[in-house]
């Protein structure tokens, strides 16, 4: 396995697993406060941080453990990467059509706010995944 398709790899554990935590914190609220009273600015904004940061240093650990082949990419690298940021601009332009209808809908900025933060998060599970298939099966 490439050092880019472990990068690959922890990016889409990590599109996954902050965005469950951040879900699974909300959830622990709804049943004690109203949906749109729920403060979910700061755990918007741990989650975005955490992730940011486990990227960052899962890819230190990968990069320090298979030092010879950190920072290299060869065409075959380049080309996925170029074709996941295809997909990904294209399925993230998508789902950016429901937050701004509800915005001219004038919902509530948490549902909004969510709204975005779900579309980040399955546009960087589908980069990521779609990543993973070109390395397995090609293209």
């Amino acid at each position: 396995m490439s050092y880019e398709e472990k990068r690959t790899w922890i990016y889409a554990v990590v599109a996954i697993a902050a965005p469950a935590v951040y879900v699974t914190y909300i959830l622990g609220k709804v049943a004690s406060t109203p949906v749109t009273d729920i403060d979910y600015v700061g755990a918007m904004l741990i989650a975005i941080g955490g992730a940011i940061l486990a990227s960052i240093v899962a890819g230190m650990f990968i990069g320090i453990s298979s030092s010879k082949e950190a920072g290299r990419k060869d065409e075959r690298d380049q080309e996925i990467g170029h074709r996941g940021f295809i997909l990904g601009f294209f399925v993230f332009s998508i789902l950016m059509v429901a937050p701004l209808v509800m915005a001219m809908a004038e919902v509530p900025h948490f549902w909004i706010a969510n709204t975005i933060y779900l579309a980040f998060a399955l546009t960087a599970f589908l980069y990521s995944v779609l990543k993973i298939v070109a390395y397995r099966r090609g293209f």
